[in-house]
């Protein structure tokens, strides 16, 4: 989710370094240890209500956590009496990190703005003001949303009364790509969320499904059957007939790009066992990406940073959100859940997970420290699940 909805951002929670042990996170740009780094600690005082409710989600899932002024590696003051005025410290090195007043627009979004040039301070790309797109599910029927990064302002995009599935955002442009059901059939539409218009972009014989857009959104990635088999095909944006990239007798699923364009990651199976695979949208041999300690490998996504690859894996009786360096190698498990979408700070994931009664709720995931947090959801709405953060 990339940037022409600036104005509305998901919030993510704070954590802290330990002063003791002055563990300060690496940039989004280096490896990290995921699921075994300490968060940083943040004490925050003057904030109220609302205010300091958003500014703790905003931070939390980015990897800080909250403490004491005497414990914090950084401090955080204000006060939210109209606009938010907020001042960000780092007291052991006497310096000022952000000092600004806040207006314009809702109070969250000002706190959003803040705790966006609070970790940008910090060397990280701030993610408080992106967006994320869904399915939202109530009984047989379902419609593509978007919403802020926590789920507040969520506006229904599709009103067809159908099935839709597979939303996905198209870099840099303020456009999805969706599967909807809305002519009794399973096709790719592409959406201009702009202008509200919207067209039909794959309808081919059998079923047309999984749509990804390239980094450049010049070129779509999907899972068509067409040609009697379910595989692999890229096409350009603009139309035309799409090549195809796989020829086999098993079932391709779930593709992804990586954030230079030169490859497509998708889950395939060989001789009935699912595994990662990469192929050049050129064309080209299929390359397998080892999973190894996790099995089954579904629902791949490419961290905008390039180290990464986040996937599903079905692991003994349930669904595991793992990570895995991208030339693949020994996968981590991180939590239960299923559907991984990276943020644009390419350290936390959206994904869905069951809770009662067997509906999905959406949730958020700092990858380095395991800290979860569900998103807040759509009254009247039975699942919200697989997102697609906007890049």
């Amino acid at each position: 989710m990339k940037r022409a909805l600036t104005h509305s951002l998901f919030p993510v929670l704070l954590a802290a370094v330990s002063v003791l042990g002055q563990e300060v996170l690496p940039p989004i740009t280096g490896l990290f240890e995921p699921g075994n780094t300490r968060p940083i600690w943040v004490a925050v005082s003057g904030l109220t209500g609302e205010a300091a409710a958003t500014l703790q989600f905003d931070l939390y899932v980015q990897g800080f956590a909250f403490t004491n002024a005497e414990a914090a590696q950084y401090l955080i003051t204000g006060s939210n009496n109209g606009n938010l005025q907020a001042r960000a410290t780092d007291p052991h090195n006497k310096s000022t990190l952000v000092a600004k007043v806040y207006s314009g627009g809702s109070l969250r979004r000002q706190v959003h703005a803040f705790a966006d040039d609070f970790v940008q301070a910090l060397g990280r790309k701030g993610i408080a003001q992106t967006k994320i797109a869904f399915k939202a599910e109530n009984g047989s029927r379902s419609e593509v949303y978007i919403a802020d990064f926590d789920g507040q302002n969520a506006q229904a995009v599709t009103k067809d009364g159908s099935l839709v599935s597979a939303p996905c955002w198209v870099p840099g442009h303020l456009a999805l790509y969706y599967v909807s059901y809305q002519f009794n059939h399973a096709d790719i539409f592409y959406h201009d969320l702009s202008t509200g218009a919207r067209r039909v972009f794959a309808r081919y014989g059998g079923s047309n499904l999984s749509p990804a857009a390239s980094p450049g959104g010049s070129q779509v990635a999907m899972i068509l059957s067409k040609d009697g088999w379910v595989d692999l095909y890229v096409g350009s944006a603009s139309g035309g007939e799409p090549k195809r990239l796989t020829r086999s007798a098993q079932d391709e699923s779930s593709p992804c790009w990586s954030p230079d364009g030169k490859w497509i990651c998708f889950a395939a199976k060989e001789r009935e066992r699912r595994t990662l695979c990469k192929i050049s949208p050129a064309g080209g041999t299929m390359q397998p990406l080892g999973t190894s300690g996790m099995p089954s490998p579904t629902e791949p996504d490419w961290s905008p940073d390039g180290q990464w690859i986040a996937f599903t894996a079905q692991y003994r009786s349930g669904f595991q959100i793992c990570v895995v360096p991208a030339g693949g190698g020994t996968a981590v498990s991180l939590v239960e859940g299923e559907d991984p979408s990276w943020a644009p700070n390419s350290r936390t994931l959206a994904f869905c997970r069951r809770r009662g009664g067997g509906n999905y709720v959406l949730s958020l995931l700092d990858v380095p420290t395991k800290q979860v947090k569900d998103v807040s959801r759509i009254s009247g709405i039975g699942s919200q699940s697989q997102p697609s953060w906007a890049k």
